[in-house]
């Protein structure tokens, strides 16, 4: 794409599930002016599904051949003229939100944009769409060839966490865990931290079992794996202690003490992360080539045409993506 500053980061944007509050929390932050002076956005959209979106929002979405500080630019859907019905998990929405990813990673691929943002989606309905893997970040790893180490990453304000297993089920969990795996995410925590902007972050790893184990009482994997996990990275200069019961950790973290943390499986992380700042959380898919960052909640078809959808997650998602998109461009990684 030509007439674009190369000073500008160039973000593609997905409305999400078209079923749920996505496309509301996309024309809210991008009737934004604030918003369009950060990145020129690629809306994976029409521009009559824009307009309609922001009608129905009582908002204004400035739309233009060529995405500007004034303007963002509508790059169209394979889905957009397929009817969905609103407020239900269906087929047809978890194909129309894999066919804007897909078309999102085809944009970063063909070097036209610097990040993705997505509005919330609905896993049932990707499942249900043909998307088989575990979770999307395993699924966009599949999509761009990717073989090396990703996490989901969780956002709150001064706190961020890597998991070394994620949406599995909780008997697998222990059988994932191992000192190597252990190790990856918390140098991929590491490198997410310091590109934040933190030289030297202070991470904290969790234990799997109560009270850390005690000493191979309720089970050995903080004897086995998690500790030689953290003697690997730590010889490596990366500050990360631990194993720490998980029922303290995070209000150490919560107090300043650390800058991240690495948690053994979803809702070790999750729900404290929640509960510290539901209103800002947002997941990055971490690991990948191309940046891509969601707010942390879900598509709440339950208040759907209401206007009541609050965009803090997703303004925080949208400068999170912007910000790493310009560590991609200054690094030179794409």
């Amino acid at each position: 794409m030509v007439g674009l500053s190369v000073t500008r980061p160039r973000l593609a944007l997905s409305m999400g599930d078209p079923s749920g509050i996505g496309p509301e929390l996309a024309v809210k932050l991008l009737a934004d002016a604030a918003n369009l002076a950060r990145a020129d956005v690629y809306v994976l959209a029409s521009e009559a599904e824009i307009k309609a979106a922001a009608d129905e929002a009582g908002v204004s979405v400035p739309i233009a051949a060529v995405p500007s500080a004034e303007a963002v630019t509508a790059v169209g859907s394979r889905f957009a003229d397929v009817d969905f019905v609103r407020g239900q998990v269906s087929r047809e929405a978890g194909a129309r939100v894999m066919a804007d990813l897909l078309d999102a990673l085809a944009m970063f691929d063909r070097g036209d944009v610097d990040g993705i943002m997505f509005t919330p989606l609905n896993k049932s309905a990707l499942h249900l769409a043909g998307m088989h893997e575990e979770d999307e970040l395993r699924w966009f790893a599949k999509e761009l060839g990717f073989e090396g180490t990703t996490s989901e990453l969780n956002f709150v304000p001064g706190l961020t966490t890597s998991r070394v297993t994620s949406h599995v089920s909780v008997k697998d969990v222990a059988g994932l865990i191992n000192a190597r795996a252990v190790a990856e995410s918390i140098r991929l925590l590491n490198r997410v931290v310091q590109g934040a902007g933190v030289p030297n972050p202070r991470l904290a790893v969790c234990a799997l079992n109560p009270h850390a184990g005690e000493n191979g009482q309720f089970g050995r994997e903080e004897i086995d794996h998690i500790l030689p996990g953290i003697a690997l990275t730590r010889s490596e200069g990366i500050d990360a202690t631990g194993p720490y019961p998980c029922d303290t950790v995070f209000i150490r973290a919560r107090d300043g003490e650390f800058d991240g943390v690495v948690t053994m499986y979803h809702d070790q992380g999750q729900i404290a992360m929640k509960l510290m700042g539901f209103d800002q959380g947002v997941t990055v898919q971490g690991g990948l080539p191309v940046p891509i960052a969601t707010p942390a909640h879900g598509t709440a078809y339950e208040i759907v045409g209401r206007g009541i959808a609050k965009t803090g997650p997703s303004q925080r998602a949208f400068e999170i993506a912007v910000d790493l998109a310009v560590q991609n461009m200054q690094s030179g990684t794409h």
